[in-house]
């Protein structure tokens, strides 16, 4: 539904969720059937959308089909992806193709399902200021429409933005972030050279596409990336119960240093690639090298080596990398360039004029409390995401969405209405 006039002024909701991302989406659809609990949600965007630059044909998510917006909290939710499968009428072809990994496309269109299902959710709503007022204990949210929403709490579900490198911002020449893949690959194709920087799925995903098309338009494909190799995603079952109350709670305890010490170190967990994926970079590396006859494949791939400038001039980029165990600088020229660099959370402008009730870190980020909350008071202001400094690898993971949600339930209500697991996992991380 989109808002087209102003909320009554004695409206007071329970909460307001800013922003819907997969996260925030799964809070509506969880407290849509609680009739104790009042709450809407302001998305920006017309509609729901969910990293569409990087719908490749095949492209699954690495997470399975239970990692929906609901199950993890309510399996009896009518909002389930195998609800959503069954309204489509695809579940027995779900059940037949034996894959738990669904289709990233089919991923975005579950989620555009279910927020078509929803009263909560008003699109087209770009939020501009959030302001508290002291005497009504109310937070007021308003809109660039010039609309106001009152309410008790705030969910925020703004989000991660794509992240540049400082030595590539402003430059001319057309080079564009993965998260504009779809768009803008044609131009790719024209050109004589294209460089992929970065690493992680994406970067993985984009480079297959482009190598397997690389006898058809002839052009030279670059793939590098600052780490030493190119990491496969960490995906054991005792490392999946990192994803799980019983580490959050561990995580949560240990001194500020250690978890931002942590936070470097296990990016593997969460940012490495599909080691299926990686199998088949190399096997069609084998055959690339096989069917050209002794030729060798117009490709590189390079690790260890950070981008440290970057120009544009006659047409092409040139890239001064920095080869970080050999301590050597040399150059690269290419005339495409695709940023897999990742994302980055950016605390949202509109939280400036309350931001004297927020808590932060020693490192100026938020302070994020073991129930999510980041408000002084502990009860008012709760954060999708963005917590890995605090919630480690659970706080990206779609399989936790579910479980974070419930808490905030919990705390939104004063009473547990869906059952928030305290422990899972069979290892001890704690002594």
């Amino acid at each position: 539904m989109t808002a087209s006039h102003p909320e009554a002024p004695d409206t007071a909701y329970d909460f307001v969720g800013i922003g819907l991302g997969p996260f925030n989406l799964g809070l509506a659809c969880l407290t849509e059937p609680i009739e104790e609990l009042d709450g809407v949600f302001l998305e920006s965007k017309p509609d729901f959308e969910w990293h569409a630059g990087m719908f490749l044909d095949g492209a699954h998510l690495q997470t399975p089909f239970m990692s929906d917006l609901v199950t993890l909290a309510d399996p009896t939710s009518p909002y389930s992806f195998l609800n959503y499968l069954k309204e489509k009428g695809r579940l027995y072809s779900f059940y037949i193709r034996e894959n738990f990994y669904p289709l990233r496309v089919e991923y975005d269109d579950y989620c555009r399902w279910a927020a078509a299902r929803l009263s909560s959710v008003r699109f087209s709503t770009t939020v501009t200021e959030v302001t508290y007022d002291e005497a009504a204990e109310l937070y007021a949210v308003r809109t660039g429409a010039g609309e106001t929403y009152r309410a008790r709490r705030l969910v925020l579900g703004t989000g991660t933005v794509p992240f540049v490198p400082e030595v590539c911002r402003g430059l001319d020449g057309g080079l564009f972030h993965t998260s504009q893949y779809m768009r803008r690959k044609a131009e790719l194709r024209e050109m004589k050279s294209v460089t992929i920087v970065g690493s992680g799925q994406s970067a993985a995903e984009i480079y297959y596409e482009l190598l397997s098309e690389i006898d058809v338009h002839g052009y030279q494909l670059n793939w590098v990336t600052r780490s030493p190799r190119f990491f496969p995603l960490e995906y054991t079952k005792l490392t999946l119960e990192m994803t799980s109350p019983d580490y959050i709670d561990y995580f949560r305890a240990l001194p500020e240093e250690t978890r931002y010490r942590l936070e470097k170190e296990q990016k593997g967990l969460f940012k490495g690639i599909n080691s299926e994926l990686i199998d088949a970079i190399f096997d069609l590396l084998y055959q690339k090298n096989v069917s050209g006859g002794g030729r060798p494949v117009p490709t590189r791939l390079i690790g260890n080596s950070t981008l440290t400038g970057a120009r544009h001039e006659d047409g092409a980029y040139t890239l001064v990398l920095h080869q970080d165990e050999q301590d050597k600088d040399y150059e690269i020229r290419t005339e495409g360039l695709v940023l897999a660099t990742g994302y980055h959370y950016e605390p949202p402008a509109f939280l400036d004029p309350v931001r004297d009730r927020i808590r932060f870190d020693g490192h100026g980020r938020f302070d994020v409390a073991r129930n999510y909350s980041i408000d002084v008071t502990g009860r008012g202001v709760f954060l999708q995401n963005a917590g890995v400094h605090t919630h480690s690898v659970t706080s990206p993971d779609l399989g936790m969405g579910p479980y974070r949600n419930s808490c905030i339930i919990r705390e939104l209500l004063g009473t547990e209405y869906y059952p928030v697991e305290k422990s899972i996992a069979f290892q001890e991380f704690a002594v």
